[in-house]
């Protein structure tokens, strides 16, 4: 096997803009008003991969646990954030708040599971893994928030009815959100079991192919991708049963009737 990873110039990186001049040529052609937006997504996504290329070599090259902790921490609060302004609904304060230490204990477990017991990193904050592998766990588990958020209070909207109708017969607000809390819950997972599905029949994942083309054994990588898929399952499961099972309360009085559910 070839180790060495090939460099690549400013020049070429360069060239592969030219997928973005394709894109809002598309919506150039069929009307669609998206050119300013793919530009300006374009260059946050490069101004933001620069800055934390020049963090992480700051950070590689000084490892600390606080350091690693910080820059974990950054990732998270943007995530929560991303997560709570992808909610298509008008998301109460108690629902965010429920949100936020959801994503953080969800996280917080499944990192302490994986890198104690899984990877046993010596040390445990060694910034080359704790920090990509945290990223990924991260990521995943913001779009299973969001998702399940989105679910939960469309229900709650559209089956306002049926909801009122089963406390009116005596049920709890528990039983009343049952099916809601779940359907919340498999919206959330869904995604992630079926990108598990396809997982080396269709696609191969970023952090394996990210390691194959650094020269790493391909069953060393493959080792590595069933790790992180597993983590990130569990993160995403962690987080979102919590924030259903706690969230679901915030759309009922402290009589058990259902609150009114405000539109954006």
């Amino acid at each position: 096997m070839n180790n060495s990873v090939l460099d690549l110039s400013i020049q070429n990186l360069m060239l592969a803009y030219i997928f973005i001049l394709f894109l809002i040529l598309i919506f150039q052609w069929r009307g669609i008003k998206r050119q300013k937006q793919i530009v300006i997504a374009s260059l946050r996504m490069t101004l933001q991969l620069a800055v934390m290329g020049y963090i992480l070599m700051y950070v590689f090259d000084h490892p600390s646990w606080w350091l690693s902790i910080l820059v974990v921490a950054c990732m998270m609060a943007v995530a929560v954030f991303n997560a709570i302004k992808r909610v298509k609904g008008i998301i109460s304060k108690e629902l965010k708040g429920i949100l936020c230490i959801s994503m953080v204990a969800g996280f917080a477990l499944t990192a302490l599971i994986f890198v104690g017991a899984v990877l046993c990193t010596d040390p445990w904050f060694d910034p080359q893994y704790f920090i990509p592998i945290s990223s990924m766990f991260i990521g995943n588990c913001m779009t299973g928030m969001a998702l399940a958020a989105n679910s939960m209070i469309s229900s709650f909207r559209d089956k306002r009815g049926l909801i009122e109708n089963a406390l009116m017969l005596g049920a709890s607000c528990r039983r009343a959100a049952h099916e809601i809390v779940n359907d919340a819950f498999d919206s959330a997972i869904l995604p992630t079991m079926n990108s598990m599905m396809t997982m080396g029949l269709v696609t191969l994942p970023g952090m394996m192919t990210g390691q194959l083309m650094s020269g790493v054994f391909p069953l060393t990588a493959i080792k590595y991708q069933i790790a992180i898929m597993l983590g990130i399952l569990g993160c995403t499961s962690f987080s979102v049963v919590l924030f259903v099972l706690l969230g679901y309360r915030t759309f009922f009085t402290e009589t058990e009737a259902l609150k009114e559910i405000e539109h954006k």
